[in-house]
């Protein structure tokens, strides 16, 4: 079960970095791991850095795919924002934004740009 929840994974990751590209970002890393946590992918688009999160739902009984992007996982994500800064030297000045990619049901893309804030 859990290796076809990963191939499952890997395909909407596809799809969502495919997305991104379409829409001009530049994929700078894909399924980025620190000890802090991991993001999905990590854009640019222009002067911005853009961290997104993907989420994927066959259904909403559970609820949407974006109300999984809880504060928990807000502050993970965040703490791997400020890994990945330091750890490639980005000036501070460098502005970022924190966007959920949510996949519902199969292939509709639902993208919430500055989905939320930085969490501490």
């Amino acid at each position: 079960m859990k290796n076809n929840n990963r191939k499952v994974g890997i395909h909407y990751e596809e799809l969502a970095a495919r997305y991104l590209q379409d829409k001009g970002y530049q994929i700078l890393e894909r399924n980025y791991r620190t000890p802090c946590g991991e993001i999905d992918i990590i854009a640019r688009q222009g002067n911005t850095l853009v961290f997104v999160e993907i989420k994927f739902r066959s259904g909403e009984q559970y609820g949407t795919p974006s109300e999984a992007v809880d504060y928990v996982k807000r502050q993970r994500i965040s703490k791997v924002a400020l890994y990945f800064y330091s750890r490639y030297g980005y000036e501070q000045e460098l502005p970022c934004r924190f966007d959920v990619i949510a996949i519902c049901g199969g292939e509709r893309i639902e993208h919430i740009e500055d989905a939320f804030d930085f969490a501490e």
